[in-house]
């Protein structure tokens, strides 16, 4: 039976969080080809994350796959920090970085983009509001395929 998306990323939490690390977010990219990759962004409150953090979450992560066996075929696990140009998977952390740019991908499109780059203005219910040149856009959540905060420098 394939895992889905929620049971990888609550097996992971569950396995990283004792640790004392925050789980951004997990993709899993190109399952059932032979290059097949589950990558897992971690961050923690107290510190930047180190190469040392990612090798203790990816060593306690590998034992737990092991065990649980949550992907079925070859994958290449990684393990990062987010990073400037951060990923985010949920609401929450979207209204986290309110006031940030982020750059938005839909599923499909909406008004006739699929591409939207502004600042993050909060949630209604389950719609994003996006902020581009004084207009605020509604993306509605469940059509977001990607969310990235955009470096500002």
């Amino acid at each position: 039976m394939p895992t889905t998306q929620s049971h990888l990323t609550a097996l992971t939490r569950a396995a990283i969080e004792p640790l004392g690390y925050e789980l951004v977010g997990v993709e899993h990219l190109g399952s059932g080809s032979p290059h097949a990759v589950v990558r897992v962004y971690i961050d923690r409150s107290d510190a930047e994350i180190t190469l040392h953090d990612c090798e203790q979450v990816s060593r306690q992560l590998s034992a737990v796959f092991d065990v649980e066996d949550p992907i079925s075929g070859h994958y290449d696990l990684e393990v990062s920090s987010p990073g400037l140009d951060r990923p985010l998977f949920t609401l929450e952390q979207m209204v986290r970085f309110r006031g940030h740019c982020a750059r938005i991908k839909l599923c499909k499109p909406l008004d006739g983009r699929r591409n939207f780059e502004g600042q993050l203005a909060g949630a209604d219910g389950e719609l994003l509001m996006l902020e581009i040149d004084g207009e605020v856009y509604k993306l509605p959540v469940d059509q977001i395929a990607s969310a990235r905060l955009v470096p500002q420098f």
